[in-house]
This record gives C-alpha cells, sequence and structure tokens, in this order.
C-alpha cells in the first residue's frame, strides 16, 4: 500500500519548512524584490534539506541561463560551466519541468563537461527542482553536496513540495505588484486630469476661449514639442505661479 510522505516526514524537518515558508512570506510582505525572495529560498532550501551543502538558483529567460541566488560563490563557478557546456542537471530540469538526481557517477556519463567541473569544486551530488509560477518557468533551485549519497527520493519529494509551497507565495507577491502597480498608474492618470484642467482654466481665463480650445491649444503645444499633454500643463501652471 502507498505511503503518504507526510507519514515519514521528520518533525524537525517540517518545523524547518515551515519556518523557511514563513522566513520567505516575511521578505516578500516587505515589499522586497523578487531576487531578494529567490535568495531567500536558496538560504531556505539549505535548512530544509540536511545534506545541501550549497544551493543555488538558475533563472531562464530568452537570453540564457544565470544564476541570480546563491548560498556560496563556490557553486557559482559550477554553474557558470553548465551555462557554458549547454547542459547539466539544472538546465534538464528546466527544460523537462521535472525534478533531476543525480551522483557524480551519473554526472560523468549524462553530463561529462560539468561533471568535471563539479568534481573540480568537490561536488558529488546534485539535485534540481523545476520553479514554476503560474505557469511559467522562472528557473530551478539546485543542491549540491560533496556526499555523493547526500540526496535520496525522501529529499526530492520533500524539496519538491517546498518549491510548490514557495511557488504559491511568489505568485501572491507578483499579484500585489501588479495591483500596486496598477494603482500607481491610475494615481498618475488622476494627477495628470487635475492638472490638465487647471491648465484648461488658466488659458479660458486668459484668453477668453471655451474648454475645448483650450484643451486644443495644449494638444497643439504637446504635438509640436513632443511633449505628454500632462508636462504641458505643469509647465504652464509653473510659469504662471513664477509670475508676480
Amino acid at each position: 500500500m502507498a505511503v503518504s510522505i507526510d507519514e515519514h516526514v521528520p518533525a524537525v524537518l517540517l518545523d524547518e519548512a515551515s519556518e523557511a515558508l514563513e522566513e520567505l512570506a516575511g521578505v516578500l510582505a516587505d515589499g522586497q524584490t523578487l531576487r531578494d525572495a529567490l535568495q531567500q529560498l536558496a538560504e531556505s532550501a539549505s535548512r530544509v534539506i540536511p545534506d545541501a551543502e550549497n544551493v543555488s538558483v538558475t533563472a531562464v529567460d530568452p537570453d540564457g541561463a544565470s544564476t541570480v541566488a546563491a548560498t556560496d560563490e563556490t557553486v557559482l563557478t559550477v554553474d557558470a560551466d553548465q551555462y557554458a557546456a549547454g547542459d547539466g542537471p539544472c538546465l534538464e530540469a528546466t527544460r523537462t519541468r521535472k525534478p533531476v538526481r543525480a551522483t557524480v557517477v551519473d554526472g560523468r556519463e549524462k553530463w561529462p563537461e560539468f561533471a568535471a567541473a563539479a568534481e573540480r569544486a568537490g561536488v558529488r551530488a546534485y539535485l534540481s527542482t523545476p520553479i514554476v509560477v503560474e505557469d511559467e518557468l522562472l528557473g530551478s533551485l539546485n543542491l549540491y553536496s560533496s556526499e555523493e549519497r547526500a540526496f535520496d527520493p525522501f529529499d526530492e519529494a520533500l524539496l519538491r513540495l517546498f518549491v510548490t509551497a514557495a511557488s504559491t507565495a511568489i505568485t501572491g507577491f507578483r499579484r500585489y505588484e501588479r495591483t500596486r502597480r496598477l494603482v500607481e498608474h491610475l494615481q498618475h492618470a488622476l494627477e495628470s486630469r487635475a492638472e490638465i484642467d487647471q491648465a484648461k482654466g488658466v488659458l479660458m481665463a486668459a484668453h477668453g476661449i471655451d474648454a475645448e480650445e483650450a484643451f486644443g491649444q495644449l494638444v497643439t503645444e504637446s504635438q509640436q514639442h513632443n511633449t505628454k499633454l500632462r508636462e504641458v500643463a505643469r509647465n504652464l501652471l509653473t510659469s504662471v505661479r513664477r509670475r508676480p
């Protein structure tokens, strides 16, 4: 009979995972950047998986792969060699969207260039899992160890659960950021509208024209000087305020 993972998860690991996720949520709630969150994710993963001596986060975009967070500079070289070779566990995890767990022996056969670089850095086991947020692939979370038997299926399952939970937190953060930007745009639009209305009033009073003609003058000024309408209105109001 299949046994759920919860029946085997040591309480201490569950506590570590819960605390790590709370810290990650705290980073996001403080309004820090996504890069800050990914750095926190790397540091948290090193606590959740005891055998993870070093952890990095690979980001992928149309320009390629890059390491955006790491717990130690040692893995930066290992990651860079992997990107240069175009193959390795983290790149395979991003391509397949599935966890990749391997030892140094596996690496020699599957990714010889990466394996050679990893061995030079003392890495003998690796575990990578993709980071997917709102069906968008951000990259992968990569664990490294000097012990060849460091990672097992349980570590892989636990890391998948951890990344899934972390992705949910990042999803909420990204939605909050989108909402915040929309609110800021609305505020700017309202401020611009108020300044344009004031500028129209100035022109109407100064030249005895109606609102439509005043607005037309502002638009003409904007087009002639290739300046945004709100800037034209703002400049006009500033010049009026400066007059004695």
